[in-house]
């Protein structure tokens, strides 16, 4: 199965994101960009790949050890940007520093579960919120009018693994499915 660890945000602050993604989706142009869905917003962590069923019961245990070697932590939707032409994000504001470790915890965890992470790059916390799908889009001015953009704070207290079904091959606009399949609280 295709897995990746994340924080998820509480309700309330992705109800906020989305009355700020309402108001991008009425910018110029803003039907050209595939826009996620807010039960797909999440702050990944670290991207597993497809994972076979042995490895499971490892990247359990090793992401729980992470969870508890980590104090929970504040954190806020804030701000926003792009990657190039292809992706707008919102970012996150809070305790980065505790953040981008837990990150290089879950992508250790999933290294030692004997898992083929890749190359490491440096985290950047995001929740993607749409991508260009036809090409050349200035996507400047989504990411300038996310600059001012703040959800109330809230208390980070888990890591979960999250299952990622694709989306239906074939239908337009179709979004990838994702599913919890274990938590881990912080600080245990």
């Amino acid at each position: 199965m295709r897995l990746f660890a994340a924080v998820l945000p509480p309700d309330h602050a992705l109800g906020q994101l989305a009355g700020e993604v309402g108001r991008l989706k009425k910018l110029p142009d803003a039907d050209r960009l595939r826009w996620t869905g807010r039960d797909g917003w999440h702050f990944t962590l670290a991207f597993y790949g497809e994972v076979p069923d042995a490895a499971l019961p490892e990247l359990h245990e090793r992401l729980s050890r992470a969870a508890h070697r980590h104090a929970p932590y504040e954190l806020r939707i804030a701000g926003g940007g792009r990657f190039g032409d292809r992706v707008v994000w919102a970012g996150a504001d809070g305790d980065r520093p505790t953040m981008r470790h837990l990150a290089d915890a879950a992508e250790a965890a999933g290294r030692r579960a004997g898992l083929r992470m890749g190359e490491h790059r440096p985290y950047t916390p995001h929740l993607t919120l749409a991508r260009n799908r036809t090409g050349r889009l200035d996507l400047v001015p989504y990411a300038e009018a996310l600059a001012d953009f703040g959800s109330s704070p809230w208390t980070v207290e888990e890591v979960a693994l999250i299952r990622s079904h694709p989306p239906a091959p074939g239908v337009p606009g179709a979004q990838p499915h994702y599913e919890p399949v274990a938590r881990w609280p912080l600080g245990g």
